[in-house]
């Protein structure tokens, strides 16, 4: 994968919208542990955020808060102006929030273009028809590098196709903000840039995009701002080059060896 270079907002970005996800305060606590602590946001169209910071930062629990998935102890979600603070996961996905997860879990007894139908059937603007929802469906598929694979058994997929698959499900709904939780977990070196780029073009798309990875330069590439959790609070947030040459952001999760190894 090549060195990020940073660059201007391509033309017909939005960057001066009002934001389409918003979080206030967001707090989630576990007994005594506070997993996420007063975490802000505010996410445009047309914007990619990622997210980053060591395993147990709190960043799958801030994905789980914001698709309703887990209820908040505090704080606040806004999505288009509308509070879903603490709504079902149904709600907050018709509201225009889709998501990936970390451990796919396709429907094992329907196809690859039945597991992205039903998705199409009760998106945030349903699609009562089973044509209608398979028409689309195959849409969806071809997008995600799919075309030729719906009729198969989910079983049959690769690791890189099932991650295609579950964001094929998430895309069927429609969203208007995309959450990806390490998408990007378990692929080769050649298929991460062809997934950074579909991700870009559904950036450019309008789709705001919040996106978890463990992978600092795909990280670097595909956001347009990286904030840094850190034991549940927000360490820093601002563009790529300014947050991975933050010695907190160096000591706290990167390592010295990968700021070296930058340099040179």
């Amino acid at each position: 994968m090549t060195e990020p270079e940073e660059e201007p907002p391509a033309a017909g970005t939005a960057t001066d919208e009002p934001p389409v996800l918003r979080t206030r305060g967001l707090e989630r606590r576990f007994g005594g542990l506070l997993a996420v602590s007063r975490v802000d946001l505010a996410l445009p169209p047309g914007r990619t955020l990622g997210v980053i910071g060591p395993n147990g930062a709190g960043k799958s629990t801030l994905v789980n808060l914001i698709s309703g998935h887990l209820k908040p102890t505090a704080g606040s979600v806004h999505v288009g102006g509308r509070d879903l603070t603490g709504a079902r996961p149904w709600r907050v996905a018709h509201a225009g929030v889709a998501r990936t997860f970390q451990i796919v879990k396709p429907f094992r007894g329907l196809t690859v273009a039945d597991n992205v139908a039903v998705a199409v059937m009760f998106g945030a603007s349903p699609v009562r028809s089973p044509a209608h929802a398979r028409r689309e469906a195959a849409g969806v598929l071809e997008r995600v590098g799919l075309g030729g694979r719906g009729d198969v058994p989910p079983a049959e997929l690769s690791v890189a196709d099932a991650r295609r698959l579950e964001l094929a499900k998430a895309l069927a709904l429609r969203p208007r903000v995309l959450l990806l939780d390490e998408v990007l977990a378990g692929l080769r070196p050649a298929e991460i840039d062809p997934a950074l780029a579909l991700i870009d073009e559904l950036r450019r798309d309008g789709l705001a995009v919040l996106i978890i990875e463990h992978i600092v330069q795909a990280i670097a590439a595909i956001s347009d701002e990286i904030l840094v959790l850190h034991h549940g609070t927000v360490l820093t947030q601002g563009p790529p080059r300014q947050v991975l040459s933050d010695e907190r952001v160096v000591e706290a999760y990167l390592g010295h060896r990968y700021t070296r190894k930058n340099r040179s």
